[in-house]
């Protein structure tokens, strides 16, 4: 009867234990995005009681609508952990604290709109403007040149399309391009057969936008990696990307040395 009562109790324990886990991992999930939809965490420990223990089978996440420093958006966003060792005194005190690295598979899905939006952001834009690289410098007589109103297309087979404006002093010139997207080292997204689309281009500035456009093939490939996206303590990893109708979809994993508190 008392060893009964006692394996009551343990069970009990490990299930207020995993509600109180996915409590906190939720709202610690919350805080590492500037804004979020939705915000789902599943724990599987089994027995439940080996929490107690700092010991869980996996962690799975998943959210939708997550922004990344303020101009990030995803789609949806999902992730699910090998076994975890943790502090579970850290949990009582309502954070999450790891006594060993872990490793997370991944998967993150990006709209068209939330591509397009991206260029937008400040992070991107400073990398698109007032440019005075010795490609660019050539074709605009020395002046720093700026690319504006981009719009990006997805297509079938990891392609996409993109349109623009490059503008130095009064001048502008519209380009475009064409291009297979893939993932290099796990971490960079590059660019390649990229292909000169002229169906926008007035016949008198197709030479100096095709020279526009290779320049801007080059400044893309050298702007997408996501070391520049790293969480403290959290290093992301690439396996492979697909476009699928109007959402490009990645997959690869995050190496997890310690929860973040913040993004």
């Amino acid at each position: 009867m008392f060893g009964g009562f006692v394996g009551f109790n343990q069970n009990q324990g490990g299930d207020w234990g995993i509600n109180l886990l996915n409590k906190v991992a939720s709202s610690t999930i919350r805080h590492l995005f500037t804004r979020s939809e939705s915000v789902e965490v599943e724990v599987s420990c089994n027995p439940s009681s080996k929490l107690l223990q700092g010991t869980i089978d996996s962690f799975k996440m998943r959210g939708s609508g997550l922004v990344i420093r303020q101009d990030f958006r995803t789609e949806e966003m999902s992730f699910e952990t090998d076994a975890v060792a943790l502090d579970f005194s850290s949990v009582l005190k309502g954070k999450i604290a790891l006594k060993q690295p872990t490793q997370a598979i991944a998967k993150v899905k990006l709209t068209e709109a939330d591509l397009n939006h991206s260029f937008e952001a400040d992070l991107v834009r400073k990398r698109l403007e007032n440019l005075s690289l010795p490609e660019l410098a050539k074709i605009s007589q020395g002046k720093p040149v700026s690319f504006a109103d981009i719009k990006l297309t997805l297509l079938s087979e990891n392609r996409i399309k993109i349109l623009a404006k490059a503008q130095w002093s009064d001048r502008t010139v519209p380009i475009g391009l064409s291009c297979t997207i893939f993932v290099a080292k796990r971490r960079k997204i590059k660019f390649e057969d990229i292909q000169f689309e002229s169906e926008n281009v007035p016949a008198s500035e197709q030479k100096i936008s095709q020279q526009l456009t290779e320049a801007l093939g080059t400044i893309l490939n050298e702007m997408v990696d996501l070391d520049r996206f790293d969480l403290d303590g959290v290093k992301l990893r690439l396996n492979r990307l697909e476009t699928k109708g109007k959402s490009l979809i990645f997959s690869g994993y995050a190496q997890i040395q310690r929860v973040p508190n913040q993004g």
